[in-house]
This record gives C-alpha cells, sequence and structure tokens, in this order.
C-alpha cells in the first residue's frame, strides 16, 4: 500500500467484492477446553491468528480511547485495564458509569484479558481511556451536553490514546464534528468508527465514519462474506468480524448473550488490530500503520480498487505482525486522504466548539435494551457468477476459499431516531 492510495480511488460499486478469506481455515477450529463458554463463541480469534500474534505483541504499550455508553472497569475481564477518561455527557455518574453496557462489551472486545470467564479482546495488554456519551434514548431521559460527542472526540484527540475507536453511527453531520474529527487526525490519532447497520433499512451514509478522516469499518461474518445488514458505499475502507459476536446482555453485566455485534464489534476488533501492529511498531506513525493494515488486507480483487462492501478487503493483522508483510508508506502523508498530517504529540487544546445536538445510536445490531432479532436472508448467487473474481486465495501461507455471494444468515436490528 503507498501513501497516495485515498478515498478517491477506484471503488467496486456493483456484485463484485462482497467477499473475501480470513487469514486461516477456522471452520472446525477446536477452542482450548479451559475457554469459557462465551470465549468458545469468539471465532474470530482464530480467524485472526490471536494466539499466534500473543506470542509477539499484546498491544503493550498502546492505549485506545473508546467513546461510547461509558466503560464499566470492574467486570472480571477489564480490572486493571481501564484508566481515567471523561463523561461528556453531565449527565450524572461518570465515565465508568455504562448506562447500556455497550461501551463496556467494546472495551472487552479491545483489551479485555478473558479473566473470570469474560470476553477476550484481540489485543489484552492495551490500555482503555473511557469517553461516556449519550444515544438517542439517554439523551431523552436526561439532560446532557449538547455537544458531547464533539467534546468526547476533542478529549480523546488531547489524551495519551494513539487510537479512537467510536462505534456509534447517526445519520447527522455537524461542523463542530467536523471540526472536532479534523482536529483528532492533525494530533496524529487513527480514528475507527461504525459505517452502521442500515444497508437494508434506507443504507444512508453515516457519521463519524463517512467523514473523509475517520477509517469506516464494514462488519464480515465468519465465511468472511459482507453481514447483510452492514452500510455500504464510499464511506468503507476496510472490514471486521461483526456477525456472531457475544456481548453483555444488559447494564447489570450478570450474563452475556449471543448476537450480531454489527458494525460496532467490528470496530472494536479493527481498533485491537491497529493496537497490535502499532505496539509492533512503535515509531510509526497512524498513516503507517493504516497503510499497512490497507496492505495486507484480505482480498481477491485488485489493489488499489476499493469495493464498496469491504472497502480494502478484511483487516489480518497477523499478516504484519507475523510475517513482516505491508507497506508502511509515507509517515506524514495519510492513506484516507492522500492530505498531509501533523502526528505531533498530544498537547493542551483549546475549548471545544459547540454545537447542536445530534441524535447517536451504537452502531451495533440490537435495539437499546440489547435485545436482537434473528432473521434469515436470502443468498446472492449473481456475485459469484458476475464477478469472475477467483474462487481460492493463498493468505498467509495457507490456503482459503474466497466466498462470493450475499449474507445467508444474519441479525438485523429495529432502527431507533438515529
Amino acid at each position: 500500500m503507498t501513501a497516495g492510495m485515498g478515498r478517491s480511488q477506484k471503488r467496486v460499486l456493483g456484485a463484485l467484492a462482497v467477499a473475501a478469506s480470513w487469514s486461516v481455515v477456522f471452520a472446525g477450529v477446536a477452542q482450548p477446553a479451559a475457554a469459557a463458554d462465551v470465549q468458545s463463541k469468539q471465532w474470530y480469534l482464530s480467524a485472526l491468528q490471536a494466539e499466534e500474534m500473543w506470542k509477539v505483541t499484546t498491544g503493550e504499550g498502546i492505549k485506545v480511547a473508546v467513546i461510547d455508553t461509558g466503560v464499566n472497569a470492574s467486570t472480571p475481564s477489564l480490572k486493571g485495564q481501564v484508566l481515567k477518561g471523561l463523561d461528556a455527557t453531565n449527565a450524572g455518574g461518570d465515565e465508568h458509569d455504562d448506562y447500556r453496557g455497550h461501551g463496556t462489551n467494546m472495551a472487552e472486545l479491545i483489551a479485555g484479558t478473558g479473566k473470570g470467564g469474560g470476553l477476550q479482546g484481540l489485543a489484552p495488554g492495551v490500555k482503555i481511556i473511557p469517553m461516556r456519551i449519550s444515544d438517542t434514548e439517554f439523551q431523552n431521559e436526561n439532560s446532557v451536553t449538547a455537544n458531547d460527542y464533539e467534546v468526547a472526540i476533542r478529549a480523546a484527540a488531547d489524551s495519551d490514546a494513539q487510537i479512537i475507536s467510536m462505534s456509534f453511527a447517526s445519520d447527522y453531520s455537524s461542523s463542530g464534528e467536523r471540526d472536532a474529527v479534523k482536529y483528532a487526525q492533525q494530533k496524529g490519532k487513527l480514528f475507527f468508527a461504525g459505517v452502521g447497520n442500515n444497508a437494508e433499512e434506507g443504507n444512508k451514509e453515516q457519521y463519524p465514519a463517512s467523514y473523509p478522516q475517520v477509517v469506516g469499518v464494514a462488519a464480515a461474518d465468519r465465511k468472511g462474506k459482507v453481514s447483510d445488514f452492514s452500510t455500504n458505499g464510499n464511506a468503507v475502507d476496510i472490514a471486521a468480524p461483526g456477525s456472531d459476536i457475544p456481548r453483555w446482555c444488559n447494564n447489570s453485566f450478570k450474563s452475556y448473550c449471543d448476537g450480531a455485534g454489527g458494525t460496532s464489534a467490528a470496530t472494536a476488533i479493527a481498533s485491537a488490530s491497529a493496537a497490535l501492529v502499532w505496539s509492533a511498531h512503535p515509531d510509526w506513525t497512524a498513516n503507517q500503520v493504516l497503510n499497512v493494515l490497507f496492505d495486507t488486507a484480505g482480498r481477491d480483487w485488485e489493489k488499489g480498487t476499493l469495493s464498496k462492501y469491504l472497502g480494502h478487503g478484511l483487516i489480518r493483522p497477523a499478516m504484519n505482525i507475523l510475517k513482516g508483510k505491508g507497506d508502511p508508506g509515507d509517515p506524514d502523508i495519510s492513506p484516507l486522504t492522500e492530505e498531509r498530517t501533523g502526528g505531533s504529540p498530544a498537547s493542551p487544546a483549546p475549548s471545544p466548539t459547540a454545537s447542536a445536538p445530534a441524535s447517536q445510536q451504537p452502531a451495533e445490531n440490537g435495539e437499546a435494551d440489547n435485545k436482537v432479532d434473528e432473521t434469515v436472508a436470502a443468498g446472492d448467487s449473481e456475485a459469484a457468477s458476475d464477478s469472475g473474481v477467483p474462487l481460492s486465495l493463498i493468505v498467509g501461507g495457507i490456503a482459503g476459499v474466497a466466498v462470493l455471494g450475499g449474507v445467508v444468515f444474519a441479525v438485523v436490528r429495529r432502527r431507533g431516531a438515529a
């Protein structure tokens, strides 16, 4: 991947490239007998070769700012993993009070240790900096700061975090949020956000994923196919596992439930992938880390041509960590905007700019109470027959099969106001 390849690249707009291939053939791979039940359902850890990568790095030295519903620092999997952050809502409580369970779930997917039978994070050496914002229901029930999401983004940009992970999606953009996103890029942060889950409900572009400076993350399933709920279009830069990802059932934190995960989970997993690569190359800039993630993404279409469903392809941090693959490119040129970025260390910043409130929702599949509806969608056989894409890939020295077509099984959510 060269630094000059940005969002202006040619994008595949037809049925081509709705699927790629994960880095290993994981069907039937047995989980360790000692693994807790919820961990046995984290199928993507085998697909991404997590155990092998952890022998090299667990993400130590990297901090990730999680902009979400708060992060409960007391769950068994997150004890000792969560730092001081910011409650941008000013609605009572603090950033460690997760009113939905969603933010804690994202934090565990990134940095969970798996202790106490909890979720195992892909980058368990990472530390989490929580930034609490409000979703639509929380806004309706509480008096909150009007521009809490903008405040949170700026605070994340000014924090010690190298990576910002925001599993929220909104139909609305604002000049204040746009400026905050640009500010984060200038501060050298790598910003991931879910592209949303409304592919079957209008497929409207979502923010902040649609801002040019943000890495838009789509969701893929066990076979490497785009999840049928995953919003598609020009905002999609890369894809990560987002189907069949376990989650906290609610904010009581008593048990985990099965669910889709959505582009929320995909965003967390992409952020953890970046943390692993950055930890292995601590002298790199955000641009170089992202260049390598794009360069090593799993795809069976021409390099430099983006799929509107999967972007550059399926994220594969092991290609760099285990095999040394990937071109980091120019440290000062963003692969997203093709523009020169700051990359300077974090330092105090001016006060955030006020803006009008915007309804936002976690970019996961599930209602506010975390219930989900399971549906079966028909497969799209035309993609395989019309695209002419080869059906096999050699990925990391292991033969994989690129399954083409639409999603067969999916979990879709009844969307709220956002």
